[in-house]
């Protein structure tokens, strides 16, 4: 069993489909679909509205975290936009405050963990991920479509809440602050600077732990309460006060987030920059190896 401390924050794909079947009219479910392809440094991102169009779960939308939900202005892909833009973006969406919202992605679990982080940080009280999303919905053989569903507009009061979010001079100043751990969500040769993929340059902030997002996953889906909090605490991260986490643009660090959410940590943010923002300034310290500076 998943015991977790906020289990409201995923919904199984059994329970998604009886809401379905059940012609729930409270419900809206969100395709976040985006995919990456290696480019000279980091990654390149792709709408996955084509993906979307082929076939996805009935009543699902698409959500464009690309272009409708990021400031395309910032020089950095999916940097938060404003909260009046998030408001009429989710409003456009049919979102409304009641809404029980079900968000899910197809290639990596990291887009819809990164589209319920920014409904969370907006105030939404009804947002889940669809844990394993639709890989794991396909091989339960359940029905997808291309059907689109008609969508009304929204009344989504956003409430946003900034403390969720670090910019680099807050994760600048905690480096050194025993009570804020910073933890880096790319994987450990990417971490380590061993790999031949960077950012710009190699290796991680200075002084940043490395929670692989892969490790709090197992077979598509987050692992249960027990075995995250193994995995938090073998690096004492869940008896820090505060945890920033960060990867490479904002994305993959929301799978920690949410992580660290299941099992009940209060004071998390995203670096929202991340990687992308903090190589770009040479000022800004960094460090390469496996080991804890």
């Amino acid at each position: 069993m998943k015991t977790y401390a906020h289990p409201e924050y995923l919904i199984s794909t059994d329970s998604l489909a009886a809401k379905i079947a059940a012609g729930d009219q409270g419900l809206s479910v969100f395709d976040a679909t985006v995919s990456l392809v290696p480019a000279e440094t980091g990654y390149k991102a792709i709408s996955g509205l084509a993906d979307y169009d082929k076939g996805h779960i009935p009543t699902a939308n698409f959500m464009d975290l690309m272009v409708d939900l990021a400031d395309t202005s910032s020089g950095f892909g999916f940097t938060l936009p404003t909260a009046d833009q998030l408001q009429q973006s989710y409003r456009q969406l049919g979102i409304d405050n009641e809404s029980e919202i079900v968000i899910y992605s197809s290639g990596h679990m990291m887009w819809a963990t990164r589209a319920w982080w920014m409904l969370h940080s907006c105030g939404h009280k009804k947002v889940a991920v669809l844990d394993g999303g639709i890989a794991k919905w396909l091989t339960e053989n359940r029905a997808v479509t291309t059907d689109k569903a008609d969508v009304a507009q929204g009344d989504f009061e956003v409430d946003f809440d900034n403390k969720v979010w670090a910019d680099k001079s807050q994760v600048l100043a905690a480096i050194g602050d025993g009570d804020i751990c910073t933890i880096n969500a790319l994987a450990p040769d990417v971490h380590s600077g061993d790999a031949k993929m960077s950012y710009g340059r190699k290796g991680h902030i200075k002084g940043s732990q490395n929670v692989f997002y892969d490790d709090v996953l197992q077979d598509g889906c987050f692992r249960n309460a027990e075995q995250l909090n193994e995995v938090f605490s073998q690096q004492g991260i869940l008896q820090k006060p505060k945890v920033i986490a960060y990867c490479g643009g904002g994305i993959s660090a929301t799978i920690d987030a949410l992580a660290l959410k299941l099992v009940g940590h209060k004071d998390i943010a995203v670096y929202d920059g991340s990687m992308s923002e903090w190589v770009a300034d040479e000022s800004l310290p960094m460090s390469q190896g496996s080991g804890i500076e």
